[in-house]
């Protein structure tokens, strides 16, 4: 289920994200107070904000509190980086799994939580 979770982000597939919910899951993004809650309110929040193109993300396996969680790295788009090929740190993602699906996602969005996990800021496209 986690390799689905990453596969969704980086094909930015927010219909395969969706499938991996459950009916009741939730979504936090830390600091932010907003949540949202529902399969269908969080498919649509990625949908139109966030995996709206494939190759936006690079997800990297990392443990987060015991658990696994993803490092997102986002597509860097501005005149430093001409390249494509660049991606710099966005925010740590942790899915919390059930038999049932993916209940929750917090989705931390502070880049410099990656010098935690001994991550660099920025990471080539293999």
């Amino acid at each position: 289920m986690l390799d689905r979770f990453a596969a969704a982000f980086e094909n930015g597939d927010a219909q395969a994200l969706a499938g991996l919910l459950r009916d009741d899951a939730v979504l936090e993004m830390p600091p932010f107070l907003t949540w949202f809650a529902g399969r269908e309110t969080v498919r649509k929040f990625f949908a139109t904000r966030i995996i709206t193109a494939p190759g936006l993300f690079r997800m990297v396996p990392v443990a987060a509190n015991g658990q696994q969680a993803f490092a997102a790295y986002q597509r860097a788009e501005d005149e430093d980086h001409d390249d494509e090929g660049v991606y710099r740190a966005d925010a740590i993602a942790v899915p919390t799994l059930t038999a049932n699906g993916i209940a929750r996602i917090v989705t931390f969005l502070d880049p410099r939580l990656f010098t935690t996990f001994g991550l660099p800021a920025e990471i080539t496209a293999a």
